[in-house]
């Protein structure tokens, strides 16, 4: 939908840094309400156009240091900068064998890599690689380091029974079912883990897919497969933010009730 209305005679005038600082505040809850409405991450660029050009159209015009109008297409290309920004900023939010794991993705994909540069990333991570093993997110053998592939998590996997579940298993274990592994998704491969995780586990989908895709479009076509199931599951995992938000409501309501 577009909505479109005349502009106040009275618009005020903005500089190309006035653009972006009004961007920097606005535009991320936008995005997060796009994300948290099921918005694929394949539509979530397209999608920011609208909160973003509603910003840029609010003034008479945006002018570069020079004097220069800002044009359209720089305005779009600011709104796609914020929105790197937006992603990147979730990712900090993450726990750290799962910033660990994403890293190692958009370097090496599920591929093997040095075990020098696992330690390395790992260090920067405050995690160690030896943790990750145990927590059964790599393989580490002969010098070689690994992500363990979405069919190598064991068909009953449970993350109950995870103790250190991370927000990057459940994507990275249902993705199986959308790599054609099974006609449907298999036992396990829905996004069934505590609430706690939700958030984690639905940033994460969408970081992963902006990762996989710009991959693919570089000319690494394994990542085109990743980048399908990664679309899928981000827009399955709409609901838990949801359900995350009410299991906050309810431990919050819990500490009022044991203070009164």
């Amino acid at each position: 939908m577009l909505v479109c209305g005349p502009r106040p005679k009275e618009a005020p005038l903005a500089t190309r840094q006035d653009f972006l600082r009004a961007l920097r505040a606005e535009l991320p809850q936008a995005l997060r309400d796009l994300t948290r409405g099921s918005i694929p991450p394949v539509d979530l660029a397209q999608s920011a156009i609208g909160p973003g050009m509603a910003v840029f159209s609010r003034y008479s015009a945006v002018v570069e240091p020079d004097g220069r109008p800002l044009s359209v297409r720089e305005a779009l290309a600011l709104i796609n900068q914020v929105l790197d920004e937006f992603l990147a900023e979730e990712e900090a939010e993450l726990d750290a064998p799962s910033r660990f794991a994403l890293a190692w993705y958009e370097q090496y994909g599920y591929g093997e890599g040095p075990f020098g540069d696992a330690e390395t990333l790992a260090k920067a991570k405050n995690v160690a690689v030896a943790a990750l093993e145990e927590g059964g997110i790599l393989l580490a053998r002969g010098g070689k380091v690994r992500l363990l592939r979405p069919e190598e998590y064991p068909e009953d996997w449970d993350p109950k029974a995870d103790r250190r579940l991370s927000a990057w298993e459940p994507p990275t274990t249902s993705s199986a079912s959308w790599r054609g592994r099974e006609r449907g998704p298999r036992p396990g491969s829905s996004p069934s883990f505590p609430p706690t995780l939700a958030e984690g586990a639905r940033a994460l989908a969408y970081r992963l897919y902006q990762i996989a895709e710009r991959k693919g479009r570089a000319g690494q076509g394994s990542y085109l497969v990743d980048a399908q199931g990664f679309n899928l599951l981000a827009k399955s995992y709409g609901h838990l933010a949801v359900e995350a938000a009410r299991a906050r409501g309810a431990v919050q309501e819990g500490l009022f009730r044991e203070g009164d």
